[in-house]
């Protein structure tokens, strides 16, 4: 993510807001800059949380966001491990932030810093879940809450033993074949799709195999075309025919051996009463018009 999304929502001086940012160049002087931010006092906070509420204050919701910046730093930090930029995070934790201002209630005696705790983690528990793997690892509500806490119940790096996984099946309270399926998923790599060039040697990578040509658009309509025209085209070109074209056509290219096999033009000659060349005459006449006739199936 660019610097510049780093701060999208971190209201400018121009805004007219009581607290502000400078531009900002890079993610630690935005990091040092929201930690040096102040805090708010119960009483204030609360008067800014009505505010917003009753009045649609947005200078209040500006000022409740920005005091809150750094809680989104901290809880951020908590996921650096699963290789998804810090930056990326603190975006998706700000939007959450943001939605927990929105559906602050003063009146129910809570801090906001703990109202929006769980705002920030399911926005960014959301982000990692599209973006960490191509293939999503957890959908279901069960695999979400295992896949975020699988990581730090595992003691180390290596395969877990079976009594580990009873362990941590029975604290997490799942089954145990789920806790092994999700280390699976975990544990797997994606593969770069395309080969990878090493010493000028050859490599075979998915695309190789995962290539299907014949479901290429153009081929397929081709195929498409190619079978009307066997069926419906060339039934329609012969019934253009008149009855002597027509069986010299079927005769001559459209029998095999089942049929009999093809006839020669000396044995549709002596059939019509005609000569060869006459049959090849008439042959080649019919070819023409019914070529015209498959001209709209090409």
């Amino acid at each position: 993510m660019s610097n510049r999304k780093t701060t999208a929502l971190v209201p400018s001086a121009a805004s007219g807001g009581a607290l502000a940012l400078p531009a900002i160049g890079n993610l630690d002087a935005y990091i040092s800059a929201v930690n040096r931010l102040p805090m708010l006092t119960a009483e204030h906070e609360s008067d800014l949380a009505r505010r917003f509420r009753d009045d649609s204050d947005l200078d209040a919701a500006r000022e409740l966001v920005m005091s809150h910046l750094r809680l989104v730093v901290s809880i951020s930090r908590q996921y650096l491990g699963y290789g998804l930029p810090h930056a990326d995070l603190i975006q998706e934790g700000n939007i959450g932030l943001m939605k927990a201002v929105k559906r602050f209630d003063p009146e129910r005696g809570v801090r906001l810093v703990s109202f929006a705790m769980h705002w920030i983690k399911a926005e960014i528990h959301e982000f990692i879940l599209k973006n960490w793997r191509l293939v999503k690892v957890a959908t279901t509500k069960a695999q979400r809450k295992l896949f975020f806490n699988l990581r730090s119940f595992k003691p180390d790096a290596h395969t877990l033993s079976a009594e580990d996984v009873e362990t941590i099946a029975e604290r997490l309270n799942v089954r145990a074949r789920d806790v092994v399926e999700m280390e699976t998923r975990l544990g797997g790599h994606d593969i770069a799709l395309e080969p990878q060039v090493d010493d000028g040697e050859e490599s075979y990578a998915p695309i190789a195999y995962l290539r299907a040509p014949e479901s290429e658009p153009t081929q397929v309509l081709e195929r498409r075309q190619y079978d009307l025209m066997q069926s419906e085209g060339i039934e329609s070109a012969l019934a253009a025919l008149d009855a002597r074209s027509r069986r010299i056509i079927e005769t001559r290219w459209l029998r095999d051996a089942s049929d009999g096999g093809t006839l020669t033009l000396h044995d549709l000659a002596s059939e019509f009463g005609v000569s060869a060349e006459r049959i090849r005459q008439i042959e080649a006449k019919a070819l023409q018009k019914m070529k015209g006739s498959l001209a709209q199936y090409a």
